[in-house]
């Protein structure tokens, strides 16, 4: 796993998220301008909009970035997917004739406003991660009973709203709910008080399926990852969930990262889900390396609250993608697909409040010696993920939102 040198000087650098061997896929803006797509090269953006207008790129073909969305890209198929990124890194590889036809379409990172870099077509979050599970049940229902009957055979999920799914840097409002805590008499009306956020990797599908498809199949339809930072609201969601599950507690918002990093990109970095401690029937069955090795962190107002890393995932996004179809159901272009809260089985690895606070009954202490059980108005959460080689790294630029206070009442009248 050797660095490939680009023209672009800041690729080459180690500390550099964004070197050759990524080229992540964006939407970005400056000024006043539109939004168009953009390749993040280094410290630059690629801006293939412009590229495509000028007819430097894609010559001849009906174009695919004439919108500030990169599906119409994803629609093309694999084998197009896999043309393009060669084309990239043919002509942004160090020594290349085209630099000096390409440097005008270089525009900075730096001052660069990021958009949602696809349009979500349906989003589904699932609880796939095996410490986070069993850390959550012990809570609830004690260490015997921590995982249900069904988690070790079934990738287990709920149909999540796409029209809360929002960049990173996007501020989120701390939402209103139905509460009703263990001491109350009667259910409330008021501001969620246990406000969380979760830790999770976001698959990406980019080919469309009308019926089942294996896991193999899944895993080629899936067209990048992005971080992905679930806000939830436990104390709506103690209330509400039983018997079908989160719902308001979950549609509040849900943070992605701007760059869509390939599964090309990903390639070097693959690794094995985890032993298996029952054996799963042949639609889920493993059959290769399908999870990756992406070291993980979450901060709190500059404070690193947890490290963990997606290798330690129960299931992989592949057999999430093969289980969601397996009924018939159909999946589009833009379907976005929540890993589960990443948690490893360390206390510091916990990828939630709700776990590093042990349910607010043991608060989490800050360097600046204060604590939190939960977020607080103003706390600002930075997730971050990076796939470590020896010479460079694969990242996703950040995945982050502030909280803000809760609006006045909106039912007040």
């Amino acid at each position: 796993m050797e660095l490939k040198r680009s023209w672009v000087g800041a690729a080459n650098s180690t500390e550099t998220e964004f070197p050759l061997n990524n080229l992540p896929y964006g939407v970005f803006s400056h000024g006043d301008a539109e939004p168009h797509c953009g390749v993040a090269i280094g410290d630059q953006i690629l801006d293939v909009t412009a590229l495509e207008q000028a007819g430097l790129i894609r010559e001849g073909v009906e174009p695919v970035f004439n919108l500030p969305a990169w599906n119409a890209f994803m629609a093309i198929g694999p084998e197009a997917w896999a043309a393009f990124r060669a084309h990239l890194t043919e002509i942004l590889a160090e020594g290349a004739a085209a630099q000096d036809r390409l440097t005008p379409y270089l525009v900075p990172q730096t001052g660069a406003q990021m958009h949602m870099p696809f349009a979500v077509s349906e989003y589904t979050d699932f609880y796939a991660g095996k410490h986070h599970a069993t850390n959550v049940g012990t809570m609830f229902r004690g260490p015997e009973n921590a995982l249900p009957p069904n988690w070790l055979h079934i990738p287990i999920g709920y149909n999540g709203r796409a029209s809360s799914v929002v960049v990173s840097g996007t501020d989120i409002r701390r939402p209103w709910g139905q509460l009703k805590g263990p001491n109350d008499s009667a259910p409330r009306w008021a501001p969620s008080a246990r406000f969380d956020i979760e830790l999770e990797m976001g698959a990406i599908v980019g080919v469309p399926s009308d019926g089942p498809i294996s896991v193999d199949q899944a895993f080629e339809n899936i067209f990048g990852y992005v971080l992905l930072n679930d806000w939830s609201a436990r104390d709506i969601q103690a209330w509400e969930y039983q018997p079908l599950g989160p719902f308001q507690a979950k549609a509040t918002a849900t943070t992605i990262s701007p760059w869509i990093v390939t599964t090309a990109a990903l390639e070097p970095f693959r690794c094995a889900t985890p032993e298996r401690e029952v054996e799963l029937l042949p639609h889920l069955s493993d059959t290769g390396p399908m999870l990756y090795d992406i070291d993980l962190n979450v901060r709190l107002n500059e404070h690193t609250i947890c490290t963990t890393n997606y290798n330690v995932m129960y299931y992989s996004a592949a057999q999430q993608l093969a289980h969601h179809t397996s009924s018939g159901c159909p999946m589009r272009i833009g379907d976005l697909l929540g890993s589960g809260t990443i948690s490893g089985p360390e206390p510091d690895q916990r990828g939630s409040l709700l776990e590093l606070s042990w349910g607010g009954k043991d608060p989490l202490s800050l360097p600046d010696g204060s604590s939190r059980s939960f977020i607080e108005d103003g706390d600002r959460l930075a997730l971050r993920g990076r796939a470590m080689a020896e010479t460079y790294q694969i990242g996703f630029g950040p995945c982050i939102g502030t909280l803000l206070p809760a609006l006045e009442d909106p039912f007040k009248g």
